[in-house]
């Protein structure tokens, strides 16, 4: 006959093997949200490459839609030479071009939703909620592009700091008028203690467990430049909140 302990502590191992199966932990949660991940870009067929890569972007509402930074589109798209900006879908060598559109941009937070026709995309969630300092995040795209072919990459840390967005200069003289007028409009942006690179502009930070997305990565503050990026990456990650996403996509009438 089973004791009172004994089943109480039966029905624990019940349970807690019941949510080890449902939430398998950030592997799990990788292993989902990677297939939201696109490499955005530029396609030409003339072109050698015809491909170029400019940063990370992901799928959300229909799986049609696509958010990344403002700063990873490309100033002009030539297309009188059938040059177009595309989503890079797949992984590995199994890779297809998606042609995009932007849909609405917001220049102030860094934030653009483009769309793609065809086949839709597991679309992310998104969490509006304000995330916390210490949060444990994850955050998956492309830090060296496709140079090894399409293979997302997941980086893990916390939330270092919630503060406004700033960037540091030298010294008073470097304040320009612009500059200025930013650090005015200043918002909050979430500092991460994970390494990014700038090949990751456009990714998804979400929960580990859930792998509902808190924000994108939208600047690495480099100490030694670009070039020396991959060898000494000792930059600091900003993420910004996923609010200004949200509030894009409800203006373009789509639900998060």
């Amino acid at each position: 006959m089973i004791g009172r302990r004994t089943f109480g502590l039966l029905w624990l191992w019940l349970f807690v093997g019941a949510v080890g199966a449902a939430f398998g932990g950030l592997p799990d949660t990788v292993n989902a949200v990677r297939r939201s991940i696109v490499a955005v870009g530029t396609y030409q067929a003339i072109r050698r490459p015809p491909s170029v890569f400019l940063g990370t972007g992901f799928a959300v509402a229909d799986g049609r839609h696509i958010l990344t930074n403002v700063h990873v589109l490309p100033e002009k798209v030539d297309k009188a030479h059938r040059e177009a900006l595309v989503a890079f879908v797949g992984r590995g060598a199994e890779v297809q071009v998606r042609e995009l559109e932007e849909v609405l941009r917001d220049e102030v937070h860094d934030v653009v939703l483009l769309r793609f026709r065809g086949e839709a995309l597991p679309a992310l969630k998104l969490d509006a909620a304000s995330a916390r300092e210490g949060q444990e995040i994850a955050f998956t795209g492309f830090p060296i592009g496709m140079v090894l072919g399409l293979y997302p990459v997941t980086h893990r840390g916390i939330i270092s700091a919630v503060s406004p967005m700033a960037i540091p200069v030298k010294s008073g003289q470097a304040l320009s008028g612009d500059l200025v007028q930013r650090l005015k409009d200043a918002f909050d942006v979430y500092q991460l203690d994970a390494t990014a690179y700038p090949g990751n502009s456009g990714s998804p930070v979400f929960c580990p467990e859930t792998g509902r997305v808190l924000g994108i990565v939208n600047k690495v503050l480099l100490t030694h430049g670009k070039e020396k990026a991959l060898e000494a990456p000792s930059g600091i990650t900003f993420a910004v909140p996923i609010t200004h996403a949200v509030d894009l996509m409800k203006r373009a009438g789509l639900s998060p």
